[in-house]
């Protein structure tokens, strides 16, 4: 039986537009492509799960409108279930703007309204899909009060707690730490949590012992061109430490690079996998994403474990 995991995080439409330039004020451009699908990085994550063979539960929030209909449609389609999908009375669904240009830089334009967003009773009243799961992976891109109780429900029943981003520095940031097994950072992400630059691998490793003193027992944290680092120590997976290079694939677009590597390391963590094995492959995950245009998955699990 495949591992089922539940992702609580974002659900929205995601737009994204390919021009040649990004215009400037009072300026318009024409379009190259038009790409319009199930996005947010909860579902793109959820997509990840389900390709490389996982089960995933989608904890999230749509609106009651049209697009609502059609997002969890494509959810079900893709090997999500949506039972745990909420939908909104009187709420908009969320829609993501991308705005890429030809040189692989995006830009967002997103409205996420605070409707459409995770809240701590949304999450309690789901608390046996979390509890049911074998890991629980949270997005900190959604409110920390409802994703400390996530993290904290999946923590008491014993699950792999995967943190998703950056925890912010408004008294929950102790306590979602201390609930999590992994903590996966992008570059931005890696600096608000060290206070140390990107761009200095050796510095990020040595500023990840506070982290890892706090509760995770693996990190893997993004530094910029280096690729990515991570720092362990866990009875579960020893001690150590690696530093994986990005790929050499032709970078399209990275947006979603970062929830393919977040699905791929919770796979290969559930599956047994050595830190060293299952960031490779979360990194392979990474750059297979990046070759096209939008934040969706497209993984290929067995070229993935090749």
């Amino acid at each position: 039986m495949s591992a089922r995991v539940a992702v609580a995080g974002q659900i929205a439409r995601d737009l994204v537009l390919l021009v040649d330039e990004v215009p400037g004020a009072s300026r318009s451009v024409d379009a190259r492509l038009r790409r319009e699908m199930l996005g947010g990085k909860g579902a793109n994550q959820a997509v990840g799960l389900a390709q490389l063979g996982a089960e995933p539960v989608l904890l999230a929030v749509t609106g009651d409108d049209s697009i609502a209909d059609e997002l969890i449609a494509q959810a079900a389609r893709d090997g999500i279930d949506v039972s745990a999908v909420i939908r909104r009375p009187d709420t908009v669904t969320g829609l993501i703007v991308e705005l890429l240009d030809g040189r692989g830089h995006w830009r967002y334009v997103e409205h996420l309204p605070a409707a459409v967003l995770l809240t701590e009773a949304d999450v309690r009243a789901h608390a046996d899909v979390l509890a049911g799961a074998d890991a629980v992976l949270v997005q900190l891109q959604q409110p920390s009060a409802a994703m400390l109780a996530a993290a904290r429900l999946g923590r008491d029943a014993g699950r792999l707690v995967v943190l998703d981003g950056a925890p912010t520095d408004d008294g929950h940031r102790a306590a979602l730490l201390a609930a999590a097994d992994v903590l996966r950072a992008d570059d931005h992400e890696t600096e608000l949590l060290t206070g140390v630059g990107p761009d200095d691998p050796d510095r990020v490793r040595a500023a990840a012992g506070e982290l890892l003193a706090a509760g995770p027992g693996l990190l893997v944290l993004g530094v910029r061109a280096a690729g990515n680092l991570a720092v362990w120590h866990d009875p579960r997976w020893g001690e150590g430490h690696l530093l994986v290079p990005l790929t050499g694939a032709d970078v399209v677009d990275t947006t979603g690079a970062g929830d393919a590597l977040t699905a791929a390391l919770t796979v290969g963590l559930l599956r047994g996998d050595p830190p060293p094995d299952a960031v490779r492959h979360a990194v392979a995950a990474a750059g297979a994403t990046v070759r096209h245009p939008g934040g969706r998955p497209d993984l290929d699990r067995r070229a993935l474990a090749a």
